[in-house]
């Protein structure tokens, strides 16, 4: 059970704080991607947007689905691993930005394919944007921290051209 405990404190780099430090993260971190996954779900659901007919493509959502939660965790022990660094204006810098992240996250996924347009493109490249510069600013506190965003930037670029390119086949289709 010792060696347990001393694994995921070395995981969560929690350089053996207070307990009520690492439960203070847990919470915030845990509780900032569930409420970005909470508001994604609702923007994947389709909300009530007042449109009469369904939106002509849907991103494909039994990969969305797959991906979705290994990244949230990985955002969270990304985060989680940062609070528990000594503080410092790097850490600081590197906890705004993954604040930031979180929320234009929520935003990004919240417009579903209802709403593309100028306002998810926007959103869109400000994620991307922002989740780099996080991996760079992590990297300066805590390198594993900054590792476990990796998948989050790549996933998002990706992301990003697979709705760009559905939004383009269901444009050409309702032309045709």
């Amino acid at each position: 059970m010792h060696g347990r405990l001393r694994a995921l404190d070395r995981r969560a780099g929690s350089r053996e704080r207070a307990a009520r430090h690492v439960a203070a993260g847990v919470a915030l971190t845990a509780g900032a991607v569930a409420i970005s996954a909470l508001i994604a779900r609702r923007g994947e659901s389709g909300g009530d947007d007042g449109l009469a007919h369904p939106p002509a493509f849907q991103r494909p959502k039994a990969l969305f689905g797959m991906v979705w939660p290994p990244l949230f965790m990985a955002l969270t022990l990304s985060g989680l691993r940062l609070w528990n660094a000594p503080a410092s204006r790097a850490r600081t810098r590197a906890l705004s930005l993954w604040t930031a992240l979180q929320g234009l996250n929520a935003l990004w996924m919240s417009f579903g394919p209802r709403r593309l347009g100028g306002s998810q493109l926007t959103t869109a490249v400000a994620t991307v944007g922002t989740a780099c510069a996080y991996a760079v600013e992590a990297r300066k506190v805590d390198a594993p921290a900054s590792s476990l965003a990796a998948p989050y930037v790549g996933w998002m670029g990706l992301a990003n051209i697979l709705t760009g390119q559905l939004w383009r086949k269901s444009g050409a289709k309702a032309e045709a």
